[in-house]
């Protein structure tokens, strides 16, 4: 017997803001230092939302917004503030624990 998978669509799952927090928050805490990973989450969680009107609340075109959180891109710290507030969401810092 053999087993079929599909492909898993984090976007569809992120329905609230409070899950498409705490899917960015745990994305920043497995990427590390890569920010490409950070930007593809965020990317994410823009389809979730609706691409064309994130790219529209965060003053961007849809398709730099596209090419920004692709995660092949490096997006500027401005756009990816840009996005946040868009996405309804803050960016916020903590001390790393001791």
């Amino acid at each position: 017997m053999t087993e079929a998978f599909t492909r898993w669509a984090s976007a569809e799952y992120l329905k609230t803001e409070e899950d498409m927090a705490d899917y960015l928050d745990a994305c920043i805490e497995e990427a590390g230092d890569d920010p490409a990973f950070i930007a593809k989450a965020l990317g994410t969680i823009a389809r979730a939302r609706g691409m064309m009107q994130v790219a529209r609340d965060a003053g961007l075109s849809r398709e730099s917004l596209y090419r920004a959180l692709s995660g092949e891109g490096n997006p500027e710290l401005g756009t990816i503030l840009k996005v946040i507030k868009a996405l309804g969401l803050k960016l916020h810092f903590s001390p790393l624990p001791s």
